[in-house]
């Protein structure tokens, strides 16, 4: 018997009561774009997924292939109707037993699904405002650069720019140099150089980056690197912008007392949209 809310009832009808991503963020977990279909980036996806679960000594089923999690979402997809234009999110947890110390390293996986209105990258042209988050700092460890379900300081940084007036939050790490945005990597456009944080400082080594990378160095007289980022350097930059799976890019207009443009961050979008049409 277990206390649910303060009803007493049996244990055997609550999924929460042993599941270990509930218990100790013992997940991983992936969210994907799906546009007529077709699920984007799923090689990477795939990759990230795989090294996110040997990373944490999870157990990799044989048939965790990735025509087989292809497979997966996409048949929930087409359940739903929602082939068009979807988020879909696949969680893998270990499985029941233990404490701290697992008494299996064998997986279980969830996949959910919902619809997304737009199936092509867009910027909504309005005024985006970030600041600070430094009540806690990232690791630079490479737990950091994984997707798990432990969050919590996404959450609280999350919270922080809702009671603050603010579209999104920059973290820190334990270096003080800022790395990403709460949902997403983080660029700085300063003359013609394109400067992202490398996944070394704690960032996310996210999917859309390494589209955004590869795009970025097509450009013509623009130099690409990746290097730590201070907060002084932010109101020195041209531009700013943030990237996720499925935003595409995100461009800042305001941090603190300095505006930004979006021109550079409107043009590489235009070459994601070219490169997955």
């Amino acid at each position: 018997m277990i206390n649910f809310n303060g009803a007493i009832t049996s244990s055997d009808t609550n999924l929460l009561v042993h599941n270990r991503g509930f218990l100790y963020g013992d997940a991983v977990f992936e969210t994907v774009k799906v546009v007529n279909s077709k699920i984007l980036f799923l090689e990477d996806h795939y990759f990230r997924l795989m090294a996110s679960m040997r990373i944490v000594r999870m157990e990799i089923p044989m048939n965790f292939t990735m025509e087989y999690l292809e497979e997966q979402i996409l048949t929930l997809a087409k359940a739903k109707k929602l082939e068009n234009s979807a988020r879909a999110r696949i969680t893998v947890y270990r499985n029941d037993g233990g404490y701290y110390l697992p008494q299996s390293n064998t997986v279980s996986f969830l996949i959910a699904i919902e619809n997304l209105e737009n199936r092509v990258y867009s910027i909504v042209h309005n005024e985006y405002v970030v600041d600070l988050y430094t009540d806690f700092y990232v690791a630079k460890q490479l737990l950091s650069s994984i997707k798990s379900t432990n969050k919590l300081l996404n959450i609280a940084a999350s919270i922080y720019a809702t009671e603050n007036g603010l579209d999104n939050c920059l973290l820190v790490n334990d270096s003080k140099n800022v790395i990403e945005a709460v949902q997403g990597n983080l660029f700085m456009l300063k003359g013609n150089t394109l400067v992202t944080p490398p996944v070394s400082e704690g960032c996310l080594n996210g999917v859309m980056r390494k589209q955004i990378l590869s795009l970025a160095k097509t450009i013509e007289n623009l130099e690409v690197v990746e290097e730590a980022i201070s907060p002084f350097e932010l109101q020195k930059a041209d531009e700013l912008f943030i990237t996720n799976v499925i935003k595409g890019i995100q461009p800042i207009t305001k941090y603190r007392k300095k505006e930004f443009t979006i021109d550079f961050s409107a043009l590489l979008l235009q070459k994601l949209n070219d490169a997955i049409a």
